[in-house]
């Protein structure tokens, strides 16, 4: 079965004056227009295609590559915002629908928006909800504390940033723990630091716990030979110079070079780092 608003595998059956018509093991038939073939296609090749109704509501294939999927939250730019609703940027010919009754605020023209991507029910047409609040699993967390997750960063909060957990949850970032930019819509590797017992559930852009000290300890030291045995941070350096150059917490960094004075293979002093 052919799939709106998904990518599909699929082989070339034969040539038209308006396209490529491709199919399936099933049978199923979707055209190619020729605007979207690449150069050298021929029949029998097997290509990869993605799926979406065009502006008189029929399937079909494309080769550009779209923003986001159906069953995906996305951060997409508003390009529009008519009598039936907002219309997002999703990288295709035809803008993605945010109907109003799927808003809960004011979409403006050239701004972005977290979304959610389904396919609506009726029309069977990819449309986009702002109330991503109704598509993340609340019921079964299947997350461990201190595990390593994907992150899309979403809007801020009075506490932090609002991220979307491996495209299944909601989680949060506290400020105090950001060192450096970070905007809507950017994909980062997070951590999993704390499960609440209300379902909330706190993340890290950092690894948590001694037991990744090591990691710490590695990247140090192979920043002071990279830069001729000597850091231009130390222990009263700011936050966001040492997010800047290592990647790591302030917290994180100083113990780190805790862990290496007591080796013996390093040097300290307020602002600089030295390799013995």
């Amino acid at each position: 079965m052919i799939k709106v608003g998904q990518y599909h595998t699929m082989i070339v059956l034969r040539e038209t004056s308006v396209g490529l018509f491709l199919g399936n093991a099933q049978g199923d038939e979707i055209l190619l227009p020729n605007k979207y073939i690449e150069e050298g296609t021929k029949v029998d090749d097997h290509i990869d295609v993605f799926v979406y109704k065009d502006s008189e509501d029929r399937p079909i294939a494309t080769t550009l590559i779209p923003k986001a999927v159906a069953g995906q939250f996305a951060v997409l730019k508003v390009n529009d915002v008519s009598s039936v609703g907002a219309f997002l940027d999703m990288g295709l010919e035809k803008d993605l629908l945010v109907p109003y009754k799927e808003q809960n605020q004011n979409l403006i023209r050239g701004k972005e928006v977290l979304v959610y991507v389904y396919l609506d029910e009726v029309t069977n047409r990819m449309v986009a909800s702002c109330k991503t609040h109704k598509f993340i699993e609340k019921e079964t967390i299947e997350l461990e504390e201190g595990e390593q997750v994907e992150l899309l960063i979403g809007g801020q909060t009075d506490l932090g940033r609002h991220v979307i957990i491996n495209n299944r949850y909601s989680g949060l970032i506290y400020d105090n723990e950001i060192f450096g930019k970070i905007r809507l819509g950017d994909t980062k590797t997070g951590y999993i630091k704390k499960l609440r017992e209300d379902g909330k559930i706190d993340v890290s852009l950092q690894p948590q716990g001694y037991e990744n000290m090591d990691s710490f300890e590695t990247k140090v030291l192979e920043e002071l030979d990279a830069r001729g045995g000597e850091l231009p941070i130390g222990d009263k350096s700011a936050p966001e110079d040492i997010y800047g150059l290592l990647g790591m917490s302030k917290k994180n960094f100083k113990k780190a070079i805790g862990s290496l004075y007591r080796q013996r293979l390093v040097v300290l002093a307020p602002t600089s780092v030295k390799k013995v």
